[in-house]
């Protein structure tokens, strides 16, 4: 009888991990959210969690290709999802019937991150900085391309640098003689960057990446590499010094757009991401458990000091929010957005 009980309980504890680590539903009271999100939100929801006290938000990031993976496969069950790249909304969930609408709500750009102990800090400016990261003595990092826009968004950037400056050797410096990509010149004058996974990516000790864009955060701040490529939120947030890269390389401006879509970026599951402005998205799964706290904490985004949340910490807030399908939306959304056609 005894062997017979350490069965049952070795079965329970074995369906609770089950339940709790790779198909995870979040269980918690009627003001509680479970937000999935990207890894340049984290510091923005965590800040909402502690000045809105009628919402408990757990959040979880993850780079947002994988966040898009994990809930249009099945894996994860969050109320919320929020990614760095709105476009991966439908392109992953609203493909696998998980997702209806999707709202854009944010803006970022992309920046070259260091800190004043980093190698060459006081030559370098916007006129230089690709010949400074090519310096044998100098390491950089960014995300993983094929995990996290923050990485793609890394690449395309490089690949436009290109264009900017007149240099057609740039991202073969950079990025194609230190990893396994490369950047052919299609027939129709665009460029293909090919992502590869993380484990066969190859980088050279000049280069080091992470699975999202904040993994390569500690790298920089301990000195291990000297520059980065992330948003231009991160930089503030971590308060990194940052070289501002032009409008017609950095993603931050739509007037660049097209310019900005000369440069895609092929993703291991045949994906392609073009290159474009960088806007954030935000959607409620259908079948979300705590549906009316995922729609409080999404007006608490769209109010004023939502708002402000993040715009104190580098992501200028579209406002009025932006919608796919108004019509969609949970009512008490319906009239603080505005519908856009895509």
């Amino acid at each position: 009888m005894a062997d017979r009980k350490v069965v049952v309980l070795i079965g329970v504890v074995l369906v609770a991990v089950i339940s709790g680590g790779l198909f995870y539903y979040y269980s918690g009271g009627a003001n509680s959210v479970y937000v999935l999100h990207a890894g340049s939100l984290t510091k923005p929801v965590k800040r909402i969690d502690e000045i809105n006290d009628k919402l408990d938000v757990r959040n979880e990031p993850h780079g947002s290709v994988t966040v898009s993976r994990l809930v249009s496969e099945g894996q994860k069950h969050p109320d919320v999802v929020a990614v760095s790249d709105y476009s991966l909304i439908p392109d992953f969930m609203m493909s696998k019937g998980r997702i209806d609408w999707y709202i854009q709500f944010a803006r970022n750009e992309v920046v070259l991150c260091y800190t004043e102990d980093s190698k060459y800090a006081d030559e370098i400016d916007q006129k230089n900085w690709y010949k400074i990261l090519s310096r044998p003595d100098v390491k950089f990092g960014f995300g993983n391309p094929n995990a996290d826009p923050g990485g793609y968004r890394a690449m395309m950037t490089v690949q436009l640098a290109e264009l900017y400056y007149e240099n057609s050797q740039i991202f073969d410096d950079l990025v194609g003689t230190n990893t396994a990509m490369k950047a052919p010149e299609e027939k129709d004058g665009t460029y293909k960057i090919g992502a590869v996974k993380l484990d066969q990516l190859n980088p050279s000790e000049k280069v080091s990446t992470g699975a999202m864009e904040v993994a390569v955060i500690p790298k920089l701040e301990e000195g291990s590499i000297d520059y980065m490529f992330n948003y231009r939120s991160i930089a503030k947030q971590h308060e990194f010094k940052f070289v501002e890269l032009p409008y017609k390389v950095n993603l931050g401006k739509v007037k660049y757009a097209s310019r900005y879509k000369k440069v895609r970026v092929k993703l291991t599951g045949g994906t392609v991401k073009k290159g474009k402005p960088i806007v954030y998205g935000i959607t409620i799964l259908k079948d979300a458990k705590h549906k009316e706290a995922a729609v409080d904490f999404l007006k608490y985004i769209f109010s004023e000091k939502g708002r402000k949340v993040f715009e104190n910490m580098g992501q200028p807030p579209i406002y009025p929010p932006r919608t796919n399908k108004k019509s969609a939306l949970p009512e008490e959304l319906q009239d603080i957005v505005v519908e856009i056609e895509e």
